[in-house]
């Protein structure tokens, strides 16, 4: 076993690959950007060294200054966790070039299964079934239109080199295909500097199920059982379970022996995802899932395959890298109980799911849950990087169990400075669908309205912070005694109940401080002056009533689309003097990773085009100002 691992990664995965090596007596090196010198995956090496700048390309993705902090370091391995360099070839023939062992796939494998076409062709010839669809070479927009209409609306385009959703659109008719190609290119060229697409038969009513899949390097490949990631919204997956709800003996030994010959046919070696659609139309068959694609590389919902097999995946690879064999035989790994996992976002559910950026002011969890992080108190998060705070595992005897240990955890989690997804996870972790086990990728977007609506804070919340903000003002010395600094109306007699005014929604909302009502929910003022109330999971941040913000509130702005935050404009779709209907994209912001499409909210004409495609712009950047359309 090597001495020495350095992590080519950042976050959580960095954190959770640290404290491995550190159980199995591994010295760990970190790498960082210049914005992470203080982040939790540095602190908690043994050596770190700063490979560059914030933006990716100049640090997590610079392949030189990785194999450069990994010659100064002494370091005999390197583990690019996921994401950023974990399923790049040239890296893993870099590393082995320099010397240093690449904790990961053989670049072959990585190579071949990385271009779905190529992986989906190879399984096929293989007896892996596969989904209807085109895998050719002719990238002609006339060739993918009659390729897409042969194989029959719904599709999907697909990035030939993609993966987590990017570079994927879901196409209804020929009408949407030629703007839904041209996006999807777009995308794939951005995030893996490759535009190429395949067409794939959209599945109805889709499970995503995949397999985990370990290989060593004297030919022993085993499954570790299968993981239910149907919950998705955009392609990216939301919450995972282990093992897939429904699914019975004869399906799982059917899918997982398909998974196991996958891997055996590119001579794959260490950790590996199989990942399936399955029709879910008639129940889960073993004669209705078919191949998608492979992961080459530890995935992000590992921790749940853990919980029910009990074994340390990231161990495994380490292991199996260092030339060792497989700890386990097939009939040696077994599960027990079941394990779900929910990603915790910075985002705003309500506003379309836009990244949030700040600085945690509040960052509390329950210990009774497993929780992966790579951030803590204070940290800011960023738009450089993915906006994941934490990913939060229960474990239970019975689905079940699990799904109520893990809304306890979430309900019991306080976060405060960014917005976050907590709330729409709790939503979902109660939805009776869900509970039941009857869902599909599809059903997030089905029930959008429902579990991402913005909602009111209900008289309990404002009345905790009225409390607060009267107590504060007693602390302080305030003249509340009075009659001019007196939070009620004036009267020759006795003292009315004070109140307080907070601004809901634009409008003006009052309030009492009432008396608690069972558990008192956690009250503090935020450094932006607001009041944040965190009760049951859900942080509700309040601002008392002013005048004149009132009143610049009541006529908030319709002749202006503002950046919703920092970013990239990709594509600016109208011109100065052009009217627009509502709904209508007006430009594509790109931010953390992902598009984000500006619309028109109301029959308009343009009256100024702020920007051009290429421009960096902040939160709040004017992109398009409107005129009024004369309705005769």
């Amino acid at each position: 076993m090597f001495k020495t691992l350095l992590i080519a990664n950042r976050g959580e995965i960095a954190c959770r690959i640290e404290r491995t090596a550190r159980r199995m007596g591994i010295k760990t090196v970190a790498v960082y950007s210049d914005v992470d010198f203080h982040a939790l995956h540095v602190k908690g090496a043994d050596e770190s060294v700063c490979i560059g700048t914030a933006p990716a390309t100049e640090s997590y993705l610079n392949i030189e200054a990785i194999l450069a902090a990994a010659k100064k370091t002494g370091a005999e391995a390197v583990h690019p966790g996921y994401g950023f360099l974990s399923e790049n070839a040239a890296f893993a023939e870099a590393c082995a070039q320099s010397g240093v062992l690449f904790v990961g796939a053989p670049a072959a494998a990585i190579r071949t299964m990385g271009l779905k076409d190529r992986a989906k062709s190879i399984m096929a010839k293989s007896g892996v079934p596969v989904v209807p669809g085109y895998l050719g070479e002719d990238q002609s927009v006339e060739r993918l239109k009659r390729e897409a209409r042969d194989v029959g609306y719904p599709v999907l385009i697909k990035a030939v080199a993609g993966g987590g959703g990017r570079g994927m659109r879901r196409v209804a008719s020929a009408e949407d295909f030629p703007e839904a190609l041209e996006g999807a290119r777009r995308e794939a060229k951005g995030a893996f500097g490759d535009d190429r697409v395949l067409i794939e038969k959209y599945v109805s009513t889709p499970r995503h199920i995949e397999v985990q899949i370990f290989a060593d390097s004297c030919g022993n490949v085993v499954h570790l059982f299968e993981r239910d990631c149907s919950l998705q919204r955009r392609h990216q997956k939301v919450i995972e379970e282990a093992l897939a709800p429904g699914l019975t003996g004869p399906v799982r030994e059917a899918m997982c022996s398909a998974a196991v010959r996958a891997a055996k046919v590119v001579s794959y070696v260490g950790a590996g995802t199989v990942e399936f659609i399955a029709d879910a139309s008639e129940g889960l068959r073993a004669d209705r899932f078919w191949f998608m694609e492979m992961n080459t590389r530890l995935q992000v919902e590992h921790p749940v395959t853990e919980a029910v097999t009990g074994i340390d995946l990231v161990e495994w690879q380490l292991r199996v890298a260092a030339g060792e064999p497989l700890p386990m035989k097939q009939d040696q790994i077994a599960v027990k109980g079941h394990a779900t996992e929910a990603r915790l976002y910075a985002e705003e559910p309500e506003k379309g799911f836009l990244p949030s950026v700040g600085r945690l002011e509040r960052l509390r969890f329950p210990e009774d849950v497993r929780v992966d992080s790579g951030v803590q108190e204070g940290d800011e998060v960023t738009v450089y990087y993915d906006p994941l705070i934490a990913k939060v595992i229960a474990h239970a005897p019975t689905r079940k169990g699990a799904l109520e240990k893990l809304a306890r955890a979430l309900a019991e989690t306080e976060i405060a400075g960014v917005h976050t997804n907590n709330a729409f996870l709790l939503r979902v972790l109660k939805d009776s669908e869900f509970v039941s086990g009857g869902i599909d990728t599809g059903f997030l977007e089905r029930n959008a309205e429902s579990l991402a609506s913005r909602q009111r804070p209900p008289e309990p919340i404002l009345e905790a912070a009225a409390r607060f903000i009267l107590h504060e003002e007693c602390r302080s010395g305030a003249e509340v005694d009075d009659p001019w600094s007196a939070r009620d109306g004036f009267r020759h007699v006795g003292r009315a109940k004070p109140t307080l005014d907070f601004m809901v929604d634009g409008k003006r909302v009052s309030a009492s401080p009432g008396s608690p009502d069972g558990g008192a929910p956690s009250v503090f003022r935020l450094a932006s002056g607001l009041v944040a109330v965190i009760d049951e999971g859900v942080t509700w941040e309040l601002q008392t009533y002013d005048a004149e913000a009132g009143a610049e509130a009541s006529g908030v702005a319709t002749d202006r689309i503002l950046a919703p935050m920092p970013g990239k404009v990709t594509r600016v779709y109208v011109k100065e003097g052009q009217n627009v209907s509502r709904g209508q994209a007006l430009a594509v912001l790109e931010a953390m990773k992902m598009e984000h499409t500006l619309s028109a909210p109301a029959a308009l004409g343009i009256e100024a085009v702020a920007v051009a495609e290429g421009d960096q712009v902040g939160e709040g950047s004017l992109i398009i100002r409107f005129k009024q359309v004369d309705a005769t």
